[in-house]
């Protein structure tokens, strides 16, 4: 199944819109400040995820699994948006959750039932083991002819559809900003650029992590990449204590944001993005008349939950 068909089977709106932001932010004024809204994509499998999984799932057309597997937490846009591709597709899927939601479930997790996920809750000691060797071994034992995916859809193979979203873009950016938590995302607007490409590449962290996410990061990235690329750094001063961490002024800011743009965002991962933004812009981070794009990634998972 070709890229075209899958897109229609799954009802996707393609390629997402350039919108420029007019905001009266302090410093904003010289800057061309655009948001790419890959959040319009799909109501579940939007931003980033589409991005991560499409290549994934046209090759499910060619070789059908068994079943997929995948982790995520109580809250994930990850398994939110792999457990309607598998529903609609006709796979089945489990996803391997990080806590126990049994009692109270999220709207992700009940959603999740109603696509008749197999839900398998695990404790945070087992759930560190998602990436080791042995532990997905048993899991091939377990589910016969299964294909795993690592959690946030983070791999190697994830990274061409990053290529895609650069090249449907109408004009050429100084910088690019976006979230970063499995590091899928930045991995592959980088390797999309040249190692020396005159874009600066701004990852946001949406969690505790400063040289875990670089790792992570840098693990995906091609050889080519992995010690020549200078033009991306990620600033680790807006994670607001840390993955699924927001305070009253954050939540507050994502709500006047989606009131006054239009722009729905949420306190998890995109509110973190905008909020980075608007402080850079006070901090003269930017040099005058540069062209910014904002990746909206989609995942608004965040945005129906109270977040602490």
């Amino acid at each position: 199944m070709t890229k075209e068909m899958l897109s229609k089977r799954l009802a996707l709106t393609l390629p997402s819109s350039e919108h420029r932001l007019d905001i009266d932010w302090p410093a904003a004024t010289n800057l061309d400040i655009v948001v790419k809204r890959d959040d319009l994509i799909h109501p579940f499998i939007s931003g980033n995820k589409w991005r991560k999984l499409q290549h994934q799932l046209q090759h499910f057309f060619t070789t059908p699994p068994a079943r997929v597997i995948s982790f995520g937490g109580g809250f994930s846009n990850h398994l939110h948006a792999l457990a309607y591709c598998c529903h609609q597709l006709a796979i089945p899927f489990t996803a391997i959750v990080r806590g126990n939601y049994q009692l109270n479930p999220s709207p992700m997790l009940r959603d999740l039932r109603q696509w008749h996920t197999d839900i398998q809750y695990v404790d945070k000691h087992l759930y560190q083991q998602r990436a080791e060797p042995g532990y997905l071994a048993k899991l091939h034992q377990r589910y016969q002819d299964s294909v795993i995916i690592p959690e946030g859809g983070s791999q190697t193979s994830a990274l061409a559809g990053f290529q895609e979203l650069l090249a449907e873009l109408q004009q050429n950016y100084d910088y690019i900003l976006a979230p970063v938590a499995s590091g899928g995302t930045l991995a592959g607007i980088i390797a999309a650029l040249a190692p020396h490409h005159h874009t600066q590449v701004l990852g946001i962290a949406a969690l505790k992590g400063e040289g875990y996410l670089e790792n992570l990061v840098a693990a995906l990235l091609p050889e080519t990449h992995k010690k020549s690329a200078s033009n991306w750094h990620i600033i680790h001063d807006f994670h607001f204590g840390g993955y699924a961490k927001s305070t009253a002024e954050l939540r507050a800011f994502c709500q006047t944001f989606t009131a006054q743009h239009g722009v729905a965002i949420e306190p998890v991962y995109s509110g973190k993005v905008f909020f980075a933004l608007r402080a850079l812009l006070a901090a003269g981070y930017f040099t005058n008349n540069s062209k910014i794009l904002v990746l909206h990634t989609g995942g608004l998972q965040g945005a129906r939950n109270a977040v602490s």
